[in-house]
Parts: structure tokens; C-alpha cells; sequence
């Protein structure tokens, strides 16, 4: 994974963040869990790993 890239969470799970414009780690503190869990493809387990790359990277979800 590229140091300001996504972690590999699965084609729908990325497409569905390129569709509110996030396609790098540091634009997901913009966003919550809830807003996340929302789009179409974006479930859980890209919840759980993009998580824990945030928390690898010092950054979090907003709350």
C-alpha cells in the first residue's frame, strides 16, 4: 500500500468511496462509520481494515 493510498478492501468497497472522492487513507477523517456503512458496497470488513490502517497511519474516522 502506497504511504497516503487505500489498503486493499475490495473493488465494491473502493468504488464506493471513489464515489464521495476518497481514494487516499488522509481524506477518511472527513467521514464517519455510520456515513461509511451507508454506500452501497462498503461493508464491515473495509471498515475494520481501513480502521486499523488509520490507526497504523496516527489518523481516525471522525466521530
Amino acid at each position: 500500500m502506497p504511504d497516503d493510498g487505500l489498503p486493499k478492501i475490495g473493488a465494491p468497497a473502493t468504488r464506493a468511496l471513489s464515489s464521495i472522492g476518497v481514494t487516499r487513507l488522509d481524506q477518511l477523517v472527513d467521514h464517519d462509520e455510520s456515513e461509511l456503512l451507508t454506500l452501497h458496497g462498503f461493508g464491515p470488513r473495509a471498515l475494520r481494515i481501513l480502521e486499523e490502517a488509520l490507526d497504523a497511519a496516527g489518523l481516525s474516522l471522525r466521530s
